[in-house]
């Protein structure tokens, strides 16, 4: 009994020393559920706040000014843009400036007066004009969390600036959802779908691209050849560009086919944007493969980069909804730009004009990523 007992403590010490010496996989037992208890409790939030959105204000009166404090007072939506035209406001919700434009008539003053006012006795008048409402709004309904929000405002009680009836009948405010009036949650599922399984797919298929070739013995006869590092960099991530678009039309071909997701208009879009968005994330797969030491590590630094990736890109919460910290630290991640892209283009009839700062953001992401993957490889065969 004494025997197995002291084997079995001399592995459980080895272990421990082993453990010790390995200072990744130490570090990921440490941060891994600190991270999630910091995103988890901290910047995953499903009460949307601050919204963007854009005002335009045909009233240009000092009631239209209060009307828009007042919206504004009630921490869901923030005001980020001023526009003069309807047309304007749908171009920026078209491009992901906003997520809603609200519309004042200039006709506002008389909305309001025609509104029955409280404590006067006056019944609520069956007028077609008394039944107007006060404004209108125009959401992006593609993210269903964030057209929710907004729709709680539309029957927002202006009772004690207006003198408003409070059993007004008509809502406050009209609420028009574009892209995706039913409130379907598929056609919004559906395409950050495609960005979650590639970033999963493509960091991992590369995070252990350099190391496995160390693992096998490789990495002499890698010495020995004429191949460049930028050479060997892209020559690993080619077989994994065509496996990723063949993911994504398989996606977005069953989105189509079994939820009647729309494809939309922009096909050569779609196809430059999940280009871009397939390099970026291959790049930052080779990064971390070039700084682990073993496959598992590579494994596990993987992980500890997919949970803040899919957690912040706005696929399951809002990204409005988050701290503006997180926000910061979502936009360092590639899955968080092409969330943004392919929705846009696939449900929103976007352009890469619109969309030119993601554009330019992933395609510079993947150049850094390659040029750090090669530095740091060639730095190891020195």
């Amino acid at each position: 009994m004494i025997r197995p007992l002291s084997r079995i403590s001399a592995i459980f010490f080895k272990e421990l020393a082993q453990l010790r010496r390995d200072r990744m996989t130490f570090g990921m037992v440490i941060m891994i559920p600190l991270i999630q208890l910091i995103l988890f409790g901290y910047a995953i939030n499903t009460n949307v706040r601050d919204i963007p959105i854009a005002v335009v204000d045909h009233s240009q009166t000092g009631l239209s000014r209060t009307l828009i404090q007042i919206v504004e007072a009630t921490t869901v939506v923030e005001v980020t843009e001023r526009l003069v035209s309807v047309q304007e406001a749908e171009e920026a919700i078209r491009s992901a400036r906003v997520r809603a434009a609200f519309i004042l008539p200039d006709d506002l003053s008389q909305r309001i007066a025609r509104s029955p006012a409280v404590g006067l006795g006056t019944p609520p008048s069956t007028d077609e004009e008394t039944s107007r409402p006060v404004a209108q709004w125009i959401v992006d309904g593609s993210d269903t969390m964030i057209a929710g929000a907004i729709k709680g405002l539309r029957s927002m009680p202006l009772d004690e600036l207006f003198r408003q009836a409070p059993n007004r009948s008509t809502p406050t405010f009209e609420v028009a959802l574009f892209f995706n009036p039913e409130q379907r949650t598929a056609i919004n599922i559906v395409p950050g779908l495609v960005g979650i399984i590639l970033t999963m797919t493509m960091i991992m298929f590369t995070s252990a691209a350099i190391v496995r070739e160390r693992e096998r013995g490789n990495m002499e006869m890698l010495i020995n050849t004429p191949v460049r590092p930028i050479e060997l960099m892209i020559g690993k991530i080619i077989p994994y560009i065509f496996i990723g678009l063949l993911q994504a039309v398989i996606v977005l071909g069953l989105g189509h086919a079994l939820f009647n997701v729309p494809f939309g208009n922009q096909m050569l879009d779609l196809f430059v944007g999940t280009l871009l968005f397939i390099g970026a994330s291959l790049s930052l797969g080779l990064v971390l493969s070039t700084i682990a030491k073993s496959q598992l590590q590579a494994t596990q630094m993987t992980v500890f980069v997919l949970l803040p990736s899919i957690l912040l890109s706005g696929f399951m919460f809002p990204y409005e909804g988050m701290p503006v910290i997180a926000q910061y630290i979502a936009e360092v991640f590639p899955a968080t730009h092409f969330m943004r892209m392919i929705r846009g283009f696939v449900l929103r009839d976007a352009t890469l004009l619109d969309l030119y700062r993601d554009v330019i953001w992933m395609f510079g992401f993947f150049i850094i990523g390659m040029l750090i993957a090669a530095l740091r490889f060639k730095k190891k065969l020195d």
